[in-house]
């Protein structure tokens, strides 16, 4: 299976099932010099995490992260970082009837058609346990952009037909509540939903937006390596996302050329900047210096307790009822999955930018003035 490795200079490769002996991740690529634990990682792994809410599958996992390479004495040495995260409460009997009949919403049937033998316990690599491997290496990913001054704000956007009031925004609240909602009566009006749809065995999607901060203009290439192109692909790669906008995403295919563009301006110190940012920070495919901004769709959980019909692997019809412990909504924990691609992406994309240009590669290389 190929697939699984994503990136050009700062690369990540995930390994592992949902019930093998553990999932994990290879980083090859990370400059040496960066001051990295386990306890870093953990504090991303501790976001997604199962069994933190009624709102979360009750599988009770540590997800406790081991470093088995590429740290010594503290900080990253240049060589591959590989880590692994061990599986201890998996249930594969949960699982053991669904090898006969493919279950409506999931990759049972498309990895069949593929390879002709798929992994039936909790859907094998398609699973949302693979993003583990994601997380720890967005973990890094994020240091690195730390270390340059830029931060990633990501949230809970929408759950359901339920929004945030841009007027009630508060980033402190994203925390305070299970749903990572960065408005207090939002959340409770979405925890309210959910319980209903938990009562109706049924299960609600939602939206996810994401904000990078301080990344300085002109990052991405042209054409290909585009910055939004490179973070949809990234962005589709979690395996519930069904939507991506950049900016003013699908409304600017409402507005006119006038009110979509963003004037250029310049402020107090000298420094070119754009007056409004319905672009979302990108043009042409390269940062503009201003916030990024993405918005992301996830579905409703496609594991849900009500009964639905499907086929045999024969091709015979039968209604079915999905077994095991399932989140009724994965958007909270998709919050940091996606400040975790977002992240990775972005880091990759500027380690390839220091050749951008021959005074980088001199900042660097030319010995002649010492």
């Amino acid at each position: 299976m190929s697939g699984s490795v994503y990136g050009n200079i700062f690369k990540v490769s995930t390994w592992g099932e949902s019930h093998g002996k553990g999932v994990g991740v290879v980083i090859d690529g990370c400059p040496a010099g960066l001051s990295l634990s386990e306890e870093d990682i953990q504090k991303f792994l501790n976001r997604r995490k199962p069994g933190q809410s009624k709102y979360a599958t009750p599988r009770k996992e540590d997800d406790a992260v081991e470093i088995l390479s590429g740290i010594f004495e503290g900080h990253t040495t240049g060589t591959p970082i590989s880590m692994v995260v061990y599986n201890k409460t998996q249930r594969s009997s949960d699982y053991s009837e669904i090898a006969s009949y493919y279950r409506p919403g999931h990759a049972d049937y498309t990895f069949d058609a593929k390879y002709g033998f798929r992994d039936y316990r909790g859907g094998g690599r398609s699973s949302g346990r693979e993003t583990i491997g994601r997380v720890a290496a967005g973990a890094v990913a994020s240091a690195i952009l730390s270390q340059l001054g830029i931060s990633i704000l990501t949230y809970t956007s929408a759950i359901g037909d339920v929004c945030i009031d841009p007027s009630r925004f508060d980033a402190g609240e994203i925390n305070r509540n299970p749903l990572y909602m960065p408005d207090a009566n939002a959340a409770k009006k979405a925890g309210l939903l959910l319980e209903e749809q938990m009562k109706n065995k049924d299960s609600v999607g939602g939206i996810i937006e994401c904000i990078i901060k301080n990344v300085p203009a002109g990052i991405g290439d042209p054409v290909f390596d585009k910055l939004d192109a490179n973070l949809a692909k990234a962005m589709f790669s979690i395996g519930a996302v069904k939507g991506f906008e950049i900016g003013d995403g699908f409304d600017a295919a409402k507005a006119t050329g006038t009110k979509n563009n963003d004037p250029f301006i310049c402020d107090d110190h000298g420094h070119i900047k754009k007056e409004t940012n319905h672009a979302g920070g990108i043009l042409g495919g390269i940062s503009d210096g201003s916030d990024i901004f993405m918005r992301i769709a996830i579905k409703p959980t496609p594991s849900v307790a009500s009964t639905q019909k499907t086929v045999t692997t024969a091709g015979e019809p039968i209604s079915v009822q999905i077994k095991g412990r399932h989140d009724p909504i994965i958007v909270p924990r998709a919050v940091v999955v996606v400040e975790s691609m977002a992240a990775i992406t972005l880091a990759d994309l500027m380690l390839s930018n220091m050749g951008a240009r021959m005074e980088y590669l001199q900042k660097i290389y030319d010995r002649r003035s010492e």
